[in-house]
């Protein structure tokens, strides 16, 4: 049977996260151990007792559900490995990226996890606070999204960040163009738009700078090619090439999460089940959204 490995981003964050799984695993305190070392301070302290406002912030929110991630993944390979047969390809949704690239063993966790630290501090920086948004429109197809964003920009900037099913695309840009887009995606039939509670506007334009500025620190780590591939975000396509994943890893900072077609492709593939690795279960319920006839397993630890 072949399976997906998937790895969830930013959103599944919570105090006490990894937790049980680090005081109950062996493999999975090695990961949190290492992580501390890596980034030089508990980034484990700030998983398990918060506070919330600090675990919440973009630079801490990264590294935090990576190491979880990656945590419950090795957690899983020591303790149920028969549940890892078949895996024959890892996706990851935005920062899952990076888990999925440690997974297939394209690039090692200590790297990645001082990377997406550094990426959510780019990330923060990239836009002063109050200047950007994102948005979640639900039950309006995407081509209708994007052509409400191309109407409601006025000189500013707003597009789709995140393809994350045929019902659910998140907009991001400037606060105002997020704001005119959602109500005009309202009027023509959307059943909701949701403001998002985030730092910063991901996977837009805006993210420009912090895409260039992460492009020195990707090119300076150490890319293997892969032992199984990854669906990058920003083109949803297999990948295996170390070099390829990660051009993909940089140019997936300003360009928006290609969820929708990532888990067709995998369909396509003869993906028969998947496993998401990690905290939450977010991906799975996108999953079964996208493709009806797909199960996926969750495994937190």
């Amino acid at each position: 049977m072949r399976v997906v490995l998937l790895f969830p981003g930013q959103g599944s964050q919570f105090v006490g996260m990894g937790k049980s799984l680090h005081d109950a695993s062996a493999a999975a305190r090695r990961v949190f151990e290492e992580a501390d070392a890596a980034l030089g301070f508990s980034i484990s302290r700030l998983c398990f007792e918060g506070p919330e406002e600090e675990l919440k912030a973009t630079a801490n929110t990264q590294p935090a559900i990576l190491t979880h991630s990656v945590a419950a993944w090795r957690d899983l390979a020591a303790r149920s490995p028969e549940r890892l047969d078949g895996a024959a390809v890892a996706a990851g949704h935005s920062l899952g990226e990076y888990s999925a690239n440690v997974a297939a063993g394209a690039l090692a966790f200590a790297d990645a996890v001082r990377l997406v630290r550094r990426r959510g501090e780019l990330m923060q920086d990239a836009v002063p606070a109050g200047v950007g948004a994102m948005a979640a429109i639900l039950g309006l197809a995407p081509e209708a999204v994007e052509a409400a964003c191309g109407e409601a920009s006025e000189g500013e900037i707003v597009a789709p960040a995140n393809f994350n099913s045929p019902e659910q695309t998140v907009i991001a840009g400037h606060a105002g163009a997020v704001g005119r887009a959602s109500a005009l995606c309202l009027e023509r039939g959307a059943r909701r738009a949701v403001a998002l509670p985030v730092s910063a506007p991901f996977h837009c334009a805006l993210m420009a700078p912090a895409r260039e500025r992460m492009r020195p620190l990707l090119e300076g780590a150490a890319f293997s090619d892969a032992s199984i591939p990854v669906v990058t975000n920003v083109d949803a396509v297999p990948v295996r090439s170390g070099t390829s994943l990660r051009e993909a890893l940089i140019r997936q900072i300003d360009s928006p999460v290609r969820w929708v077609e990532s888990v067709r492709r995998l369909a396509a593939d003869g993906v028969e089940r998947g496993l998401e690795i990690g905290p939450g279960n977010v991906l799975a319920g996108l999953v079964r959204r996208i493709a009806k006839g797909l199960p996926v397993e969750t495994y937190a630890g």
